[in-house]
């Protein structure tokens, strides 16, 4: 029974109820209420969830009409079909404009009922992926998928939340393996041109001749081996988003033409003469110091600006202090389930090492070692064997004074040794943590530990 669509028949007359439950119940689960206050008990209790409500317009108490509003708004997934007399279409009619599916006349065609319901069966499951795929859609292109509590990074997603409303063109600039597209897809995902495509462009893949026709289209015959007309990314995108990552080494002809598509919202494909107009926002990215290729002229000044309207600068990953065993938690998890592995945490040493380590591939290098990792273990819990011996091998212990027979003193030890260090160094972590052969980070965090505060822990 639970694996059948649940069907509501609400009417106050018994044989009407009893009639369509006898028509209805060899293919699907019937629930029967004889008023819509009835209705509305069962709409609230049944497991699952009914699928279709078959309602009379006219009942004593509470009519069709107010049970098909309260079921609209109480329970949105369920489709209504009304059953009504023929003196009162024009009623039913306006009640599908309040959120009916569709309506029935009595006495009742049960063929024109078994095709009614089918369809709307049919039409609640095509709804429902639709929801389904926009959830998805939301999990890996929304700000869902950039995680981080750091300062650093709940400034960006306060920037990613003002600016992407707007129609501003907006820069990303970051190291590599930061997460600038993914950036762009949650600025896109909760614009207004959300239902509009994203189309990106990854400018240095491309040499300039095949950038412009990339950007921009081709006629026919346009240079050898245009043998078709061919759409640019511009007019790919037109109602939507075009994302242009490394801009920054676009050519500067390229450049001249990028300029005016933003001034003008035109252009013609290479080979052209037919002007295009065209409705899209620019999102750009760079892994450079865009600012200082304008001041050695190898960027645009007047383009700059024009792309630069809104400024997102992603930090690298050893700056976002804390989000790392946020990451990996979320890492861990997204390849476990890609590659059926069962891993159930990371061991504090593990964690610790991780944490430790400088990641100058950034967010991408984590995730690439996390992946390595979980494919690569023996047990149930990620530990520090199973961390990578590059990475392993690149952060220095901490020397400590413990003997051989003082195994309990180590913690001991070790914090007398960075105290010493500190003090000695005037309480200049920097150097201290030079001296210490640890990274600053990781000398913070043993501070906070011992609950050594100072004016970073207050920032």
């Amino acid at each position: 029974m639970a694996d059948k669509p649940v069907i509501l028949v609400v009417d106050d007359e018994k044989n009407t109820r009893d009639g369509l439950q006898r028509a209805l119940q060899r293919h699907y689960q019937v629930l029967v209420a004889e008023s819509a206050e009835s209705a509305l008990a069962a709409l609230d209790s049944s497991k699952p969830p009914v699928d279709i409500m078959l309602t009379d317009m006219k009942m004593p108490g509470m009519g069709g009409l107010e049970l098909l509003r309260e079921t609209v708004k109480r329970h949105p997934q369920t489709a209504c079909i009304l059953l009504t007399a023929y003196g009162s279409v024009e009623t039913a009619v306006a009640a599908m404009r309040q959120g009916a599916y569709d309506f029935l006349t009595k006495p009742i065609n049960l063929d024109h009922l078994d095709m009614l319901v089918a369809r709307a069966l049919k039409s609640r499951e095509l709804e429902n992926k639709v929801v389904a795929l926009e959830s998805q859609l939301d999990e890996k292109f929304g700000m869902e998928n950039i995680t981080g509590e750091s300062a650093a990074m709940r400034q960006v997603f306060d920037i990613i939340r003002q600016a992407a409303p707007t129609q501003a063109s907006v820069l990303i600039q970051g190291p590599s393996g930061t997460g600038k597209e993914l950036v762009a897809h949650a600025i896109h995902r909760l614009s207004q041109r959300a239902q509009g495509p994203f189309v990106a462009v990854h400018c240095a893949a491309l040499s300039s001749s095949l950038l412009e026709s990339e950007l921009f289209g081709h006629e026919k015959g346009a240079f050898t081996g245009a043998v078709a007309q061919r759409r640019g990314r511009f007019e790919m995108a037109n109602g939507g988003t075009l994302f242009l990552d490394e801009i920054s080494e676009i050519d500067t002809s390229i450049q001249v033409k990028l300029l005016r598509v933003l001034e003008e919202r035109c252009f013609e494909r290479v080979g052209g003469e037919q002007t295009i107009q065209t409705d899209i926002r620019v999102i750009a990215a760079t892994n450079r110091n865009l600012r200082e290729y304008v001041d050695q002229g190898k960027f645009r000044e007047d383009l700059f600006f024009r792309l630069n309207v809104v400024d997102i600068v992603l930090p690298p990953l050893k700056e976002r202090t804390g989000d790392i065993p946020l990451l990996v938690h979320r890492f861990l998890k997204e390849c476990c389930e890609r590659n059926g592995k069962q891993i159930t945490g990371v061991s504090p040493a593990a964690m610790e090492l991780l944490d430790s380590y400088e990641w100058p591939g950034n967010v991408r290098e984590l995730r690439n070692t996390v992946e390595k990792m979980v494919v690569l273990a023996h047990g149930e819990r990620l530990d520090e064997n199973d961390v990578p011996q590059n990475i392993r091998s690149s952060i220095p212990k901490v020397e400590n004074s413990r003997s051989e027979w003082e195994p309990a003193s180590l913690a001991d030890a070790e914090r007398a040794k960075i105290m010493a260090v500190l003090e000695r160094n005037g309480g200049n972590r920097t150097h201290a943590a030079e001296e210490l052969g640890i990274s600053r980070r990781t000398l913070h965090r043993k501070l906070r530990a011992y609950g050594v505060t100072g004016k970073e822990d207050e920032e």
